[in-house]
C-alpha cells in the first residue's frame, strides 16, 4: 500500500522554526522525486519546492526563498521540509508528494502520490 506521511506541523510563534517529515511506503522512494505543497484556508494549494532523487532542489515560492530548505534520506525513505524564520503568512496545510519525473515542478497534475497533509500555523 502506498502512503506519505507528513508530520512535524504545529504552532509556532513568528520567526520560530519547525521540520516537516514525509515518510514514504509502498513504493520505491529513491526513484521519485518529492514535492511540498500547501494550501492556506480560501486559497489554492501552492508548490513550495521539490526535491529530485539525486538530491537536487527546486525552489517554486519567491516568499519562502532563503527561509525553507528540502533534503532527503533515501535510505530511511524520508523526506524533509526545514522551516526558518516562519511567518503568519506560512500558516497553512502542507502536504508532500511524490513524482517519477526527473525535472520535478510545481505542477500538481504531475504527481502520483499524496499525504493527507499537517497543519502548520504561525502565530503569537
Amino acid at each position: 500500500q502506498v502512503q506519505l506521511v507528513e508530520s512535524g506541523g504545529g504552532l509556532v510563534q513568528p520567526g520560530g522554526s519547525l521540520r516537516l517529515s514525509c515518510v514514504a511506503s509502498g513504493f520505491a522512494f529513491d526513484n521519485y522525486a518529492i514535492g511540498w505543497f500547501r494550501q492556506a484556508p480560501g486559497k489554492e494549494r501552492e508548490g513550495i519546492q521539490c526535491i529530485s532523487k539525486s538530491g537536487v532542489n527546486r525552489n517554486f515560492a519567491d516568499s519562502v526563498r532563503g527561509r525553507f530548505a528540502l533534503s532527503r534520506d533515501n535510505a530511511g525513505n524520508t523526506a524533509y521540509l526545514e522551516m526558518n524564520n516562519l511567518k503568519p503568512e506560512d500558516t497553512a496545510n502542507y502536504y508532500c508528494a511524490a513524482t517519477r519525473r526527473i525535472l520535478c515542478s510545481d505542477n500538481r497534475s504531475q504527481y502520483d502520490y499524496w499525504g493527507q497533509g499537517t497543519q502548520v500555523t504561525v502565530s503569537s
